[in-house]
């Protein structure tokens, strides 16, 4: 399929497609329709039709967000590495030459948001070019430097991480994707166990489901949700038998009030979350559980303080990445624990007693 104004490729198939099965091996049709059922081909989702009706996506969205704009960023439609010059034509996916294109294999690093160039391998380059976020730690500490951790500045606006951050959530403390508090340390690359240790050791590439029978080599269970890899009890609960997901969970839960809390008690203004939409966090001013209104549209909550960026933006980070329980569960359960910490002090709030584990 080809973009008619620019004569440019947006959806590549097989040479021997469109996908017609007589006319496709079986073994390739196979793997064809498990991407057909992916989301990764679902061109009307909000990934890859949100720009529909501007008429083209932005180069930097693009990368990830378009097939051509990938091969574009690695170079591998033939023009130099990099973003696109121009907005990218829609309507295209992560169809078969993102992930099969012979050129990845010349792609030995990656550069993270962190400033990190991590090595990568050819199978692993699509997967950590567009799963490792939008932002990182180091962006939160400069925009937060200098300023005094408990007064609200309105030149603060929240910094997001992005979505489906699995890439940057694997790589832990190295990957340096999350906010690290001074003088704390932090988890690295969970490698889980050698023959897992890739993304497509546990996810079919095709279509993407989890291979649950390869959990049950070392797992009494298959359901990711369902295991335990740590015979402490991180939320305070005691309960050693449920998945280590929900003491992630509940963590994040009890962050979330702690961020509520502090925003009405000591930055000023209550605020409100709203993950169907952007800037996410909204003032909510009278604290009915509804955002304030403006011209017919919501309030972006504009009372950051340092130390409550810092925290609101380590909880979306790990909210991001819905596998993090597998992908990196203990720099998940750091974050979320050093964010508490630091915004016990000014609420007052005994940490300890709360009995929670880093």
């Amino acid at each position: 399929m080809n973009d008619n104004a620019a004569g440019t490729p947006i959806f590549i198939m097989p040479k021997s497609g469109p996908f017609v099965p007589e006319r496709i091996a079986i073994p390739q049709s196979e793997y064809i329709a498990a991407w057909a059922r992916s989301g990764h081909s679902d061109a009307g989702s909000v990934s890859f039709s949100y720009w529909n009706e501007a008429g083209g996506i932005p180069p930097v969205c693009s990368v990830c967000h378009s097939g051509a704009g990938f091969r574009s960023f690695h170079g591998l439609d033939g023009s130099e590495p990099g973003l696109p010059a121009h907005p990218v034509p829609v309507g295209g996916v992560v169809d078969c030459e993102t992930c099969h294109n012979t050129g990845l294999a010349a792609i030995t690093k990656l550069a993270f948001p962190s400033g990190i160039s991590h090595p990568v391998t050819g199978g692993e380059v699509s997967c950590m070019t567009c799963h490792q976020g939008r932002s990182a730690g180091i962006v939160v500490g400069r925009a937060a430097e200098g300023k005094p951790d408990d007064m609200p500045d309105p030149a603060l606006t929240f910094i997001n991480p992005h979505y489906a951050t699995a890439a940057a959530a694997m790589l832990g403390g190295y990957g340096g994707s999350g906010y690290h508090y001074a003088g704390k340390t932090y988890s690295g690359r969970f490698l889980h166990a050698r023959p897992v240790e890739t993304c497509v050791s546990c996810h079919d590439p095709h279509s993407l489901q989890v291979a649950e029978q390869t959990c049950l080599t070392c797992h009494t269970s298959g359901n990711a949700a369902d295991i335990r890899i740590s015979r402490v009890s991180f939320d305070g609960s005691g309960d050693l038998k449920k998945g280590i997901r929900q003491d992630i969970t509940q963590n994040a839960r009890q962050l979330m009030s702690m961020l509520e809390d502090y925003a009405a008690k000591v930055a000023g203004t209550p605020l409100l979350y709203d993950g169907s939409r952007h800037p996410y966090f909204f003032s909510d001013a009278n604290g009915d559980g509804v955002a304030d209104h403006a011209d017919g549209k919501p309030v972006p909550y504009a009372a950051w303080t340092p130390r409550l960026l810092k925290a609101a933006y380590n909880w979306k980070f790990v909210g991001s990445d819905k596998g993090i329980h597998v992908h990196n569960p203990h720099y998940a359960l750091e974050l979320l624990y050093d964010s508490m910490d630091d915004l016990a002090s000014p609420l007052a709030v005994d940490f300890s007693a709360l009995g929670l584990v880093r």
